[in-house]
């Protein structure tokens, strides 16, 4: 297998910056062979690309295309701290969507960075996951994704 960050790269992406923590927490923490993420939300060049709720404001495949920018966010995170390449692969994806009443496709919006998962890590990238809808999310974002990882 390709490493991810090549298969980055293969894919024409690049790992943002890293935002900066909006409370007391940092981007990401190691334990042992793990590294958790803090919650990303879909910051784009340092500000939310939109806000809204998902099936009001924002439409289903909106939510999907910020999931995926939520997951590249983390994948930065943890670059940042152990390098992307360190990756053995992706235990766990957490993700949060802002609900209008009644939308129920949170685990379609939440395919997007699962997606993005399996095409940068194929086979390790594949992973248990919660989709849960929400009433609100911090800034006003539709979504927020955090990850655990497992280092090689």
């Amino acid at each position: 297998m390709t490493s991810p960050s090549t298969r980055l790269r293969e894919l024409g992406l690049t790992l943002p910056s890293v935002a900066p923590p909006a409370g007391s927490y940092v981007p990401a923490r190691r334990s042992g062979a793990l590294v958790f993420t803090a919650g990303q939300v879909p910051f784009v060049d340092g500000s939310l690309a939109t806000t809204g709720k998902v099936g009001a404001e924002v439409t289903p495949e909106e939510g999907r295309d910020l999931a995926r920018t939520c997951a590249l966010n983390a994948l930065a995170a943890i670059d940042a701290l152990v390098g992307l390449d360190a990756v053995a692969g992706v235990v766990k994806v957490v993700g949060f969507v802002a609900s209008a009443p009644g939308f129920t496709g949170q685990p379609g919006v939440i395919n997007g960075a699962s997606d993005l998962l399996a095409d940068v890590f194929g086979e390790a990238g594949r992973h248990a996951r919660s989709a849960v809808g929400v009433a609100e999310l911090p800034l006003g974002a539709p979504v927020e994704v955090e990850l655990v990882v497992e280092l090689a």
